[in-house]
């Protein structure tokens, strides 16, 4: 039976404060309210206590505690997640911020990385090396949520998602037990991380193929909102058949201020935010087609492969109110253009907006039972936030937000990409791995029988 912090005998909680290296903090502590934020300013949930790791050891001490305990237990990598799903109420907090490490092997042009590492701190010791690993799009993810959900970003059409780049993990399981997993040692846990979330263990550290990557050729093209129907027609053939070197998502948003004119501002429109990884002289014939749709405006430049990775960072600091709706799309039919060009229209506040990542190329030349991420025959990865830094505009954003996702549901592949769910139940959550739920939930029983690690879009055994 879950018990709460104060059903523990205190000389135990005492113990382990004294057993781990990292700091452990308490409901009365002062730091108390700083250390319970997360990403999503609308996630207000209170842990009984938060355990910063500072090594694996501390790691698994915090496991061993909290399942001898009965207690509710959350892992906080970035905390990006939407749903908040990197914290819990009344429970423990496992925040890996402190197991930071990032090197770099020339001889195979991998990466080991340590599990609370965000996605800026891999680019910049990478980049270093001209070298990239797929990733997503703001640079404060988390490395570890992000891949564990699978990973659309930028890079997905030319190296696949960042799953199709992990070859290998140190985690820490439900029993306290460090284990390597790779193709070959676990090979049965190793599927099922690439893709299924934490539902399996805490990793500590992440391995990774790069790819030699400098410079990108980036940034965004706009159309008026009442050309959405229009411009997503020909995207949606374009796109796919584009070379790979060439990816872009489509957008509805609106303009919020500078660094853009201010004859956008407070505008919506279509928007398309390319990334071209091939050689620059190339990029101009790769790139004529968008031109001859005439954007009205563009800013498009050679820029540091992290420059594109932070173009979003400033406009989506931390602290903001998020709501999030996702679902995975085959086509984009005309019932669909016409609901984009609709809610597009009347976004609610000026950092709202709609995305769609495209799903081709090395992304989609995986197949729907090699991971967990069954959707690789889908076109596309969507994903609809309302955001506001208000938090009297929460029901604002989540009431649109909402509408735009039942409006488009009807039309899509049925399931969603884990990482853009927020708490929305177990039958949204077996729609997201569709045929490869049976085989998910074989293994989540064989290391996880009790659900130790069910704060997450959960696998229950």
């Amino acid at each position: 039976m879950q018990k709460s912090l104060k059903d523990i005998n205190p000389s135990k909680v005492e113990e382990f404060i004294t057993q781990i290296r990292g700091d452990v903090v308490l409901q009365n502590d002062k730091q108390y309210d700083n250390a319970r934020q997360v990403y999503n300013a609308m996630i207000d949930k209170y842990p009984s206590l938060i355990a910063y790791c500072q090594d694996v050891t501390d790691v698994r001490l915090s496991v061993n505690f909290a399942r001898d305990n009965n207690l509710l237990l959350a892992i906080r990598g970035g905390g990006h997640n939407g749903g908040g799903l990197g914290i819990c109420n009344d429970g423990v907090v496992i925040d890996l911020s402190r197991l930071k490490n990032v090197r770099v092997d020339t001889s195979d042009n991998t990466v080991r990385v340590a599990g609370g590492n965000l996605w800026g701190e891999v680019d910049h010791v990478t980049h270093s090396y001209g070298l990239a690993i797929p990733a997503g799009i703001i640079s404060t993810t988390g490395v570890g949520g992000l891949t564990l959900g699978g990973g659309v970003g930028y890079l997905s059409r030319k190296f696949g998602l960042t799953i199709d780049n992990l070859l290998e993990a140190d985690m820490v399981l439900a029993d306290g037990s460090l284990v390597t997993t790779n193709k070959d040692c676990y090979p049965e846990l190793f599927w099922a991380i690439r893709g299924g979330g934490g539902n399996f263990g805490i990793v500590t550290s992440f391995k990774f193929q790069a790819h030699l990557l400098s410079t990108v050729i980036g940034g965004p093209t706009l159309w008026p909102i009442e050309q959405t129907e229009e411009i997503m027609e020909w995207y949606h053939q374009f796109i796919h058949n584009a070379p790979e070197d060439l990816n872009g998502f489509i957008a509805t948003m609106v303009i919020p201020g500078d660094p853009f004119p201010s004859e956008l501002h407070d505008k919506a429109f279509c928007g398309i935010v390319w990334c071209y990884t091939g050689d620059s002289d190339r990029f101009e014939s790769d790139f004529k087609e968008v031109r001859s749709k005439s954007p009205i405006f563009e800013f498009v430049g050679e820029m540091p492969y992290p420059a594109i990775q932070t173009l979003f960072d400033g406009l989506l600091p931390p602290g903001l109110q998020f709501y999030w709706r996702g679902d995975y799309f085959k086509d984009l039919g005309a019932e669909v253009k016409v609901i984009h060009r609709e809610f597009g229209s009347k976004i609610p506040t000026p950092l709202s907006q709609m995305h769609m990542y495209p799903l081709s190329g090395a992304a989609a030349r995986v197949s729907n039972t090699d991971t967990p991420w069954a959707y690789r025959d889908a076109k596309y990865a969507g994903v609809i936030v309302g955001i506001d830094p208000d938090p009297t505009n929460a029901e604002k954003i989540t009431h649109w937000c909402k509408s735009y996702w039942e409006a488009l549901h009807p039309y899509s592949a049925g399931g969603s990409y884990s990482n853009f769910m927020m708490e929305e139940g177990q039958e949204r959550v077996q729609a997201c791995y569709q045929h490869n739920y049976p085989r998910l939930l074989e293994i989540k029983t064989k290391y996880d029988p009790d659900n130790l690690f069910r704060v997450n879009q959960n696998i229950r055994p």
